[in-house]
């Protein structure tokens, strides 16, 4: 990987090399990028933390959520997805309950984008810790999409970083006081 690339924050080699639902949902010349933290609560509990991304983003608020503040309890139904429920710019694609949420940008947001799809997982290390992860693909064709590759890259880089972060924070959060996935 190139010094200053934003294809990769905290992915290892083993997790890049790893296929995806999201590689699939695109035609065409793509370009991935990877995120991973390790979170130091159980699989489950990550999991359910990562589906209150239904219900708000994580990520900065004021830019991402007009100001209002990401919910820091679940959200009872939030982890109750399915195939063509919404996730952020997301249409949902697959869900594999307890694992991850795959799906691709509606007709909108493509418009501002062009084709995104995205699959964001669970791995558990071990009962008590994990790795979320989250893979973003994008279309990569010509000069107009290198350009994209550039910017939603970098931009892509610093928003998913704080989401990221943000819900590893709550899942240990609720680890170390006890509570399990709902």
């Amino acid at each position: 990987m190139p010094f200053g690339s934003p294809a990769n924050w905290g992915a290892t080699t083993e997790e890049r090399r790893r296929a995806q639902p999201a590689d699939t949902l695109l035609d065409g010349p793509i370009a991935r990028f990877d995120r991973a933290v390790t979170v130091r609560a159980p699989a489950a509990l990550a999991y359910r933390w990562l589906c209150q991304i239904s219900v708000a983003p994580y990520s900065y608020d004021l830019l991402d959520n007009r100001g209002r503040r990401s919910p820091g309890s679940l959200t009872p139904g939030a982890d109750e997805l399915a195939p063509g429920d919404t996730l952020i710019v997301f249409k949902l694609t697959e869900v594999r309950r307890g694992h991850s949420l795959t799906g691709r940008t509606f007709a909108e947001s493509e418009k501002v984008f062009g084709p995104v799809a995205a699959t964001y997982s669970v791995e558990p290390i071990d009962e008590r810790s994990c790795r979320m992860l989250c893979r973003i693909v994008v279309t990569s064709k010509g000069l107009r999409g290198r350009l994209k590759e550039f910017l939603l890259g970098w931009g892509d880089l610093i928003m998913m970083r704080k989401q990221l972060l943000t819900l590893k924070k709550y899942a240990e959060r609720d680890a170390r006081l006890g509570q399990r996935a709902p």
